[in-house]
């Protein structure tokens, strides 16, 4: 089973500084929902796995959040694709908890619902704490220049193993082509 995982807001979808909290703020990034449909035609089983502090935080509630997410798997299907699985984390930094990224929590459900180890799996973000979380477990970490993905990079802090590509886009050419 080809797995990959995918944070979202500044990956699939552009990201802001004050949150997605209505379906009208979720706009996908250019490509992105084309290069999930390829992905899905390639075999891969595509996992959204994404903190989603703003629901901590009181800046929308589940019914919001699951309206957000109904946009973002409609927009993915009308293109061919499929999102297999989304998991989340609506903690804030302060619950200090185990699923919020760069802790491994979703990432461990993922292995659960799946019955498989994530080494060698393409994981996907933006953030420092996508690919930390990812080389927790063994994922392969990928770092798209898109959303945060520019200033992550010129932080200098990344894993050494880290991936370096323009969008997400770039990366599935890179894999479908490898694969």
């Amino acid at each position: 089973m080809k797995l990959v995982i995918l944070d979202n807001n500044g990956v699939i979808n552009e990201s802001s500084s004050t949150f997605i909290k209505s379906p009208d703020e979720w706009k996908p990034l250019p490509g992105s929902l084309e290069a999930i449909s390829q992905l899905t035609h390639a075999g891969y089983r595509v996992i959204v796995a994404t903190n989603q502090s703003g629901i901590g935080r009181g800046l929308l509630d589940m019914a919001t959040f699951n309206a957000i997410n109904d946009k973002m798997f409609k927009a993915v299907q009308q293109v061919g694709g499929r999102l297999d699985a989304l998991f989340f984390c609506p903690h804030t930094q302060q619950d200090k908890c185990q699923c919020r990224k760069p802790g491994i929590g979703m990432f461990q459900e993922i292995m659960q619902r799946y019955s498989t180890d994530l080494k060698g799996v393409p994981a996907i973000g933006d953030s420092l704490r996508d690919l930390q979380a990812a080389v927790a477990v063994g994922a392969i970490p990928i770092l798209v220049l898109t959303g945060k993905g520019e200033r992550t990079h010129a932080n200098g802090e990344l894993p050494e193993e880290t991936q370096i590509y323009a969008d997400l886009a770039s990366v599935v050419d890179a894999l479908v082509k490898n694969k």
